[in-house]
């Protein structure tokens, strides 16, 4: 076994045979955390977001966070009741994108894929930027090294991925329920010392916030709207990961439907407890939180700047520091907690995007490879290119959660909306040709969840526009264009491929010539048995083909032709200017444009060796002069190989990497059902 084999085996573990398949299905007590962290996740920064949006304002507008997070709890229940009916109805893992597809059309899935596969990215990017934000709060010395620390967890997720997924939620499924007992344990504590009087006040408590320019004094009733709107906006990130679930399905245990759907109700009434518990200890602990970019907007009483060396801490780290005052491993539990969650968030995109990913490839849309699986019956193409598009986000906006939280949402409601819509014409379809009154009374009731989804996730969606667009939101509308196109030139390739690769009753016509040529450098070994090769195939014509550089060279190998006597006539290109596949190319094609339904079949002798920085000393003419044949019409390459000796030590490294293996067992029928057994 080489040394990257080593390697990948070390990282990725042993290869799994695809019979194997069904023991990587997850309970739902592993699917909680391995698909519902992303919701859950978004506590940790979604009510960030509502502050640092009415604090655009002053301190007084933070009265208007309660009923911020109320209406983003509200919206979250509606959704996650509309999406019950999701994935009782489509199973398949296909989501939002098979459910517009389905019912509103290819233009309307494709569009829904695409605001999948950028709300994926942005998962990602964010969550794991926001858990170096809670790390940096954790270990000061971190602080300007949060990029650093965001791409060290892109490369670890997307290696526990790599390893499959029942590996990887196994390895965070204790953590994520441990961010939820530290952090419900916080809230719990918080609202009981709130409730007993004695909850401290924030340690920002003491500062004061300069609203921004246009805020300053009273403002209208317009501005009032449009800043509230724009605070529910960046608190509607609370709801992404909701759709991971209905991508998921297939993951889950049998009955899979109903443990994704409890999947989401627990998930519904987990982060809307906790994101609502935050805001309340917020707003009661009088915590100050601006937009990093702006810490010149945090002041002293007496109006001084709180000065650069003022580090601000995340809501729930400012919340957790006063709520465990006198238990400091109290707060470093629940600081820890919320950055493994984080993390696991993230962890749910590596989940459904891959996912995602082979359907696409699947119906054409994305290249096939997507859908292939790998050693460990992963996905491993797709968390491959999840892992490079994140890192290059991350770089890209120096893991700045407010600057990346702009991008965030408009996908996620792209795909909410839609979706709904989809449903909604789904159940009226199946309501037209059903007369059994129970499954129509069912049937009306889905179809007025999902229709009320559908309204309410259509006007956010242009909340959210309306609100974000110029402050980021733009960028996610263009991405999403431009992987539309993307997908479009895809399909059309894979289409006109297909039309062009369809058998025909011209197929059977067979070539009225075959024009062998061999093609020469010395006469040795390796051209011997290419031409013995050729004969073999009986061709109209054959003939030698050397290529003159050296009229020395020349000489000496036309004596040793008519020496040997091999009755195959050689054919000299001669090239002044030292070129050899020029020669070879024009030459083939002269001989397919001399007889247009013919066949030129080109063979070329090519050593095998054994090591690696062998291969690096021969056939590279080979290589090229395939590359330029592949592309001339009526020509085929055959390669006839020639074993060197060296090639025995790879022969020999693959005998070591399958021992149980040996030669022609397999024809001899020795091997049973289990590939490492062979029968006595």
């Amino acid at each position: 076994m080489g040394v990257g084999d080593v390697s990948k085996r070390i990282l990725v573990g042993r290869k799994l045979r695809s019979a194997q398949l069904g023991e990587t299905l997850l309970p739902k007590r592993i699917a909680f955390p391995v698909f519902a962290s992303d919701a859950l996740s978004s506590v940790a920064y979604a009510p960030d977001e509502i502050f640092i949006i009415l604090a655009l304002a002053g301190v007084t507008y933070y009265s208007f966070s309660l009923w911020v997070g109320l209406a983003v709890a509200v919206v979250m229940l509606i959704v996650v009741a509309s999406y019950r009916y999701n994935v009782h109805a489509y199973p398949s893992g296909g989501g939002d994108y098979e459910i517009a597809t389905v019912n509103l059309g290819p233009r309307a899935g494709v569009t829904v894929a695409a605001a999948l596969i950028v709300d994926y990215v942005l998962v990602v990017a964010v969550s794991l930027s926001s858990a170096a934000q809670y790390v940096a709060s954790a270990v000061d010395v971190l602080e300007d090294h949060r990029v650093l620390v965001a791409l060290v967890l892109v490369l670890l997720l997307a290696l526990m991925n790599l390893r499959g997924v029942r590996e990887s939620g196994t390895s965070f499924a204790v953590p994520a329920y441990l961010f939820m007992f530290a952090l419900g344990g916080m809230c719990a504590w918080g609202l009981a010392r709130l409730i007993v009087g004695n909850l401290p006040e924030a340690a920002s408590s003491e500062f004061e916030i300069l609203p921004t320019e246009g805020y300053d004094g009273t403002i209208t009733t317009l501005a009032l709207v449009f800043l509230v709107a724009r605070a529910f906006s960046s608190g509607c990130a609370a709801l992404t990961g909701v759709e991971a679930i209905s991508n998921g399905v297939p993951a889950f245990q049998r009955p899979k439907s109903r443990n994704a759907a409890t999947t989401l109700l627990l998930l519904g009434l987990i982060a809307i407890t906790l994101m609502m518990s935050v805001v309340s200890l917020a707003r009661a602990m009088d915590v100050k939180y601006v937009d990093p970019h702006d810490m010149d907007r945090l002041v002293n009483q007496d109006g001084s700047p709180v000065g650069a060396d003022y580090h601000q801490d995340t809501l729930i780290a400012q919340i957790a520091h006063g709520v465990f005052d006198n238990f400091p491993p109290g707060f470093y539990l629940v600081v820890v907690a919320t950055g493994i969650i984080l993390v696991l968030a993230s962890n749910t995109a590596f989940n459904g995007f891959p996912v995602l990913g082979s359907i696409l490839a699947k119906d054409g849309f994305l290249p096939r490879q997507l859908g292939a699986r790998g050693d460990r019956l992963a996905y491993s193409n797709g968390i491959i290119i999840l892992t490079g598009m994140a890192i290059a986000l991350i770089v890209a906006f120096d893991a700045e959660v407010t600057r990346l939280i702009q991008l965030y949402i408009v996908g996620v409601f792209v795909s909410f909306t839609l979706s709904q819509f989809g449903m909604v014409k789904h159940w009226t379809r199946l309501l037209s040709t059903e007369r059994d009154p129970v499954e129509r009374k069912r049937m009306q009731r889905a179809r007025v969840v999902n229709g009320t989804g559908f309204a309410i996730t259509g006007a956010v969606l242009i909340v959210v526009m309306l609100t974000k667009f110029v402050q980021g939101a733009w960028i996610t509308v263009i991405a999403m264009a431009a992987f539309i196109l993307i997908m479009v030139s895809i399909k059309r390739h894979y289409d006109n491929v297909a039309l062009e690769l369809a058998a025909d009753e011209q197929d059977k016509l067979l070539p009225t010539r075959v024009h062998a040529i061999v093609l020469v450098s010395k006469l040795h070994k390796p051209t011997l048995r290419a031409l013995a090769f050729a004969k073999a195939t009986r061709p109209n014509a054959l003939e030698g083909v050397y290529v003159s550089v050296d009229t020395a060279d020349t000489a000496r190998l036309l004596e040793e032709w008519d020496e040997r006597n091999t009755g195959v006539p050689l054919k000299v290109l001669h090239s002044p200017y030292r070129e050899v596949v020029r020669p070879i190319v024009e030459y083939a094609s002269e001989i397919r444009r001399a007889n247009p339904r013919g066949v030129v079949a080109v063979y070329i002798p090519e050593y095998v060796v054994g090591r690696w920085w062998e291969q690096l000393l021969h056939n590279q003419t080979a290589l090229r002069l395939k590359g330029r044949l592949l592309f001339t019409p009526g020509v085929m390459v055959t390669s006839v190989p020639y074993q060197l000796r060296s090639s025995q030590v790879a022969r020999e490294r693959e005998e070591r990497e399958a021992p149980w293996m040996r030669s022609g067992d397999l024809r001899t029928g020795r091997v049973d059902g289990d590939d490492r057994q062979i029968t006595k």
